[in-house]
C-alpha cells in the first residue's frame, strides 16, 4: 500500500504552560522577547503590519493577518519558496495556558521545510518557556 501525502500539510504543536495567557502573549508579541526565543524582528501586533524575522542564515517575510489580544495571533510566513500561515492560539486552562501553534501551507514538494518546522517548533516552545519564566 502506498502512502498518500496530502496536497497541503500542517504542523501543529500544543503544550500546557504554567503561566497566564498575558505572559505568553508578551513573549509572542514583543520584539525584544521574540528575539530571545525565535529571531530578531520588527514585529508589531497590528493586522496588516509587514515585518521580517532575521537570522544569520537569512530571513522570513511576514505579515500579520489576525490579532485577537491574548487569544489569537496569526501571520503569513514566507521564506525559501514556502508561503504559509502561522497561527498561535492561547486558551486559559488549569491555572495556566494551553498554547497551540499551527503552521499551514506546506506543499508536497516542500518536505524539507515541513520536516524542519516539525522539528523546530517544539524546541521553540521550550525556548518560550524559558523566556516566560523570567518575566514579572
Amino acid at each position: 500500500m502506498t502512502e498518500t501525502i496530502p496536497a497541503i500539510r500542517t504542523v501543529v504543536v500544543e503544550r500546557q504552560f504554567a503561566h497566564p495567557p498575558e505572559k505568553l502573549w508578551r513573549a509572542l508579541t514583543q520584539p525584544q522577547l521574540i528575539a530571545d526565543w525565535l529571531m530578531q524582528s520588527d514585529f508589531a501586533p497590528v493586522e496588516g503590519h509587514k515585518f521580517r524575522f532575521t537570522a544569520d542564515w537569512g530571513g522570513v517575510d511576514c505579515e500579520v493577518t489576525e490579532v485577537e489580544p491574548i487569544t489569537v495571533l496569526a501571520y503569513r510566513w514566507a521564506a525559501m519558496g514556502l508561503d504559509s500561515v502561522v497561527t498561535w492560539t492561547l486558551t486559559p486552562r488549569d491555572g495556566g495556558t494551553w498554547l497551540r501553534l499551527e503552521q499551514e501551507g506546506f506543499k508536497p514538494d516542500q518536505e524539507y521545510a515541513y520536516q524542519g518546522a516539525r522539528n523546530a517548533w517544539p524546541a521553540y516552545f521550550t525556548a518560550i518557556e524559558t523566556v516566560v519564566a523570567k518575566l514579572d
